[in-house]
């Protein structure tokens, strides 16, 4: 009969993802209350949603951590079916806010589909190519089918439109179909085939060009620096202004209505200016932790699915949060992109906690069958 003991599990993976959780709810709450408060007139809005979202994250993460991972094999087909579904439902009845189509409203609550297609692709593309090693060397039979729906849902999802989530979503492919064991050919082509859609999608709209201006150079004029540039001047002050250790928890003065979006996409301006370098520090070093464990999960798992499928959840976390903090510190375009575990967003949040929780029944997988055969060994 087969047992689960507590050490099968993956602690530091558990214990480093819900810190980080943790510690963006607290962050949520200082960095959001001057806003809450103007337009609610509560100042723990925006916390208690994200602590019920939470709370339903932790369910799924618990969840998924007992659900076998190769079940996922045979739901992958529902799952794309769904996210097609889901987003051509935004596109019909979805919620407009900020230029976008992304949301659907239910009752109090928005959701945001395309956070959930991101999951949905990972599982999907690693159950496909992890059945095509034989021939994952030929092109047109072995990796280019599956990219044809991945190409379908980028298309509905810049039909939001959303560059960033579905460059995303591009970026995670196309480093699946590289760990799949594709020729150096054939990702070249895919590599400057996905670069050109995503440049031109970024420098066909106005308001991207005003990004890429304000990363080249936000100082560069008074009127840039009033428009596109804003954002990443505010975000500038942040850090400059929280230096080694921080102003203090909740003695930011550019979350009072200086810097856009306090709680969601430079969520890490906040952290920079109240609690410093220490504070960036602990982000960094939970998602290293979240990297390490991930990856040794993938490398650890025998079945091939198995390894696609964390590393494909891995990198879509981490890439995610290195763009998010390369848009705050203006190392990067900004993208609109959350940080996985800290920005506010319930969609986000479940996405990322539930992802966590099939890595480690990924890892715990592997743990139970080398502890077994180590028993019978012993035996």
């Amino acid at each position: 009969m087969k047992t689960t003991r507590y050490k099968d599990y993956d602690w530091w993976l558990i214990i480093s993802a819900l810190l980080l959780t943790m510690f963006g709810i607290i962050m949520i709450y200082s960095a959001s209350f001057p806003l809450a408060i103007d337009i609610y007139d509560n100042a723990s809005h925006f916390f208690d949603r994200q602590l019920i979202w939470f709370v339903v994250g932790m369910g799924l993460l618990v969840f998924f951590m007992h659900f076998r991972y190769d079940m996922w094999r045979k739901l992958s087909p529902l799952l794309i079916l769904g996210s097609v579904l889901l987003l051509i439902t935004v596109l019909l009845v979805g919620t407009h806010i900020r230029g976008a189509t992304s949301w659907i409203t239910i009752g109090p609550f928005t959701i945001q589909p395309s956070e959930f297609v991101k999951l949905a692709v990972i599982i999907y593309l690693a159950q496909v190519y992890s059945q095509k090693q034989a021939y994952i060397n030929k092109f047109i039979s072995g990796v280019l089918p599956p990219l044809v729906v991945v190409v379908f849902i980028f298309s509905l999802i810049m039909l939001q439109p959303d560059l960033g989530t579905a460059a995303a979503i591009l970026m995670t492919a196309g480093i699946i179909v590289f760990l799949s064991g594709a020729k150096w050919r054939h990702l070249t082509v895919l590599a400057l085939l996905s670069g050109g859609v995503i440049t031109y999608f970024a420098i066909s709209e106005s308001y991207r060009m005003q990004r890429l201006i304000a990363f080249r150079d936000p100082f560069e004029t008074a009127e840039r620096a009033s428009g596109g540039a804003y954002q990443l001047i505010q975000s500038y002050i942040s850090f400059a202004h929280g230096g080694l250790t921080g102003t203090g928890l909740g003695q930011s003065v550019q979350k009072m209505h200086y810097l856009p979006d306090p709680h969601t996409d430079f969520i890490l301006a906040v952290i920079a200016e109240e609690l410093g370098i220490f504070g960036i520090g602990f982000v960094l070093l939970c998602l290293l932790m979240i990297a390490w464990r991930g990856v040794l999960a993938g490398i650890r798992c025998r079945q091939t699915f198995g390894t696609l499928l964390a590393f494909g959840i891995v990198f879509q976390l981490v890439s995610q949060a290195i763009v998010n903090a390369g848009a705050a510190s203006g190392l990067l375009p900004i993208t609109g992109l959350p940080f996985p575990f800290l920005s506010y967003g319930g969609s986000s949040l479940l996405v990322s906690l539930a992802s966590i929780g099939i890595v480690v029944n990924i890892s715990r997988e592997g743990n139970r069958i080398k502890r077994e055969q180590d028993e019978n060994q012993a035996a």
